[in-house]
């Protein structure tokens, strides 16, 4: 069976009983923690000392979007928290090989983000140095904006070229997820979903990550689309 991640994002939780909303959904398979800056985008969300509080009470494993300024300069640090996974943006990455090799070598997990503008082709070479691609759906930033299907070829583009180098680097998409979207993304071939108001505007959000778990699985099962 094709393996179909549900990441839920918890910059659509309830900050103020932050534990509890984690456990909420402790049948996810990793936590989107959306780390913002304030610079790389006009938004400021969580620090360092808050995701490592986040790390130590979290069910499930922690997966870092940092979409901060000077990434070679500060992602390292979320690797050394003991986070499953980090991922950098590429528009903010001097020395992106370096950066990626940086995080396996702490540990972690390392990731490429890239904007919906941002063409896949000049990091296809790279993608062996990444565990994950994270393809943006929306503009990064804010929560609660609408998948943007322009960005499906780009997912489709970066699908063929794993396979075709065979390659284990998975495809993430972030922003509009849905039950519907998700559908047209697995299609495309991404594999993990991160899903904020998909699942925490829901009265039972593990029931919800199962009803998207369920839905991707089935795309992906039916075209056989490897992680």
């Amino acid at each position: 069976m094709t393996q179909c991640c549900i990441n839920p994002s918890i910059l659509s939780a309830d900050f103020v009983n932050l534990e509890a909303e984690l456990n909420r959904i402790s049948n996810a398979d990793a936590v989107h923690v959306d780390v913002m800056d304030n610079h790389f985008v006009p938004n400021l969300t969580l620090g360092l000392p808050v995701v490592e509080r986040i790390q130590a009470v979290s069910p499930v494993p922690l997966d870092a979007h940092l979409m901060i300024s000077d990434a070679d300069r500060w992602a390292p640090a979320f690797a050394d928290a003991g986070l499953a996974s980090v991922t950098f943006h590429a528009e903010a990455a001097m020395a992106p090989v370096k950066l990626a090799r940086e995080l396996r070598a702490r540990g972690s997990k390392a990731g490429m983000a890239l904007r919906p503008a941002t063409p896949v082709e000049p990091y296809l070479d790279m993608l062996s140095e990444v565990d994950m691609l994270l393809i943006m759906t929306v503009e990064p930033g804010f929560g609660g904006q609408a998948f943007l299907d322009v960005t499906l070829p780009k997912i489709r583009r970066a699908r063929a070229a794993i396979d075709g180098s065979g390659i284990g680097v998975a495809i993430q998409v972030d922003g509009g997820i849905t039950e519907e979207t998700i559908l047209r993304a697995a299609e495309a071939g991404a594999n993990v979903f991160v899903a904020g108001s998909a699942v925490y505007g829901h009265q039972d959000p593990a029931a919800a990550i199962e009803r998207l778990r369920e839905a991707g699985r089935a795309v992906l099962d039916s075209a056989s689309v490897k992680p």
